[in-house]
């Protein structure tokens, strides 16, 4: 709970006096700073600001004591101060220029997180998804929410894995040993990427590009997937004859495809 309050701008002591008030009779600063074991001079201060940013009242008397105000009002209050803020800040910023291309490089499980979920979180219109059935629990949330919100969510997962998205392409499982390190790809409204990976013995990295040759790629990349799997499901036995197991005869044919030995990669 006191996290809760902190991300709503209360610092860690006011969140605690908050609750020590919440649902209790007006108390004074001694009896608050009782209750959360912090001197009174410092207390005094915390209950001073919550009562500044109209969380708290003050009821007069000897001596002075303070009650929460309830916290149902307390939201509404700090969803209008948001979104006075959030118009103020689109009409103040609507008229920057256009982001120039940029590479930005998240590191740690947190970091690649946080990332996914802003990124879901400020889709418009399309949300591209390419990555393996293990890590779908790391995305779907973002992407339920998204898609609750009306964007068109389209998942292209390697491997079968429950989820309740709506659009969902199952990729067959790539022959050979699983790879260490499973990529993922994230394209958003065509304009904005997140390409990495998630590792099973270290932390998830990912590279953020709005860089038009990046975009490109990964659209390139999920079409080329979508049209290669609806051939391969209507074809298949006249391929596996013309070609081979795995296109076998297409690889033997161009050995720059196995210049570097995946894990995935079959034996041909």
């Amino acid at each position: 709970m006191i996290e809760a309050l902190r991300k709503l701008g209360l610092s860690d002591l006011e969140a605690r006096c908050y609750l020590a008030l919440h649902g209790q009779p007006p108390s004074s600063g001694y009896e608050v700073a009782k209750q959360v074991s912090v001197s009174r001079s410092n207390v005094y201060g915390a209950l001073r600001s919550l009562v500044d940013k109209g969380v708290c009242r003050t009821c007069e008397g000897e001596p002075v004591t303070y009650a929460a105000i309830p916290v149902g009002q307390v939201v509404k209050l700090l969803q209008a101060d948001f979104e006075r803020t959030a118009r103020l800040l689109e009409n103040e910023l609507a008229t920057l220029p256009v982001t120039p291309p940029f590479f930005s490089n998240w590191k740690g499980d947190p970091q690649v997180d946080l990332a996914i979920r802003r990124l879901a979180a400020n889709a418009q219109e399309e949300i591209l998804v390419d990555l393996w059935a293990e890590d779908l629990h790391r995305v779907e949330e973002a992407l339920l929410a998204a898609e609750h919100r009306g964007i068109a969510v389209h998942l292209m997962v390697i491997g079968e894995v429950p989820t309740e998205l709506k659009r969902v392409i199952i990729h067959s499982v790539p022959p050979g040993t699983p790879p260490k390190s499973r990529n993922f790809s994230i394209l958003l409204d065509k304009e904005i990427s997140l390409l990495g990976s998630f590792n099973r013995h270290s932390q998830a990295s990912a590279l953020e590009s709005n860089h038009p040759a990046v975009l490109d790629a990964l659209q390139t990349s999920y079409y080329h997937d979508v049209v290669m799997m609806r051939i391969e499901q209507d074809f298949a036995g006249e391929l596996e004859d013309r070609y081979g197991k795995n296109y076998a005869l297409i690889r033997r044919e161009h050995p720059e495809m196995l210049s570097r030995k995946l894990e995935t990669e079959p034996e041909l």
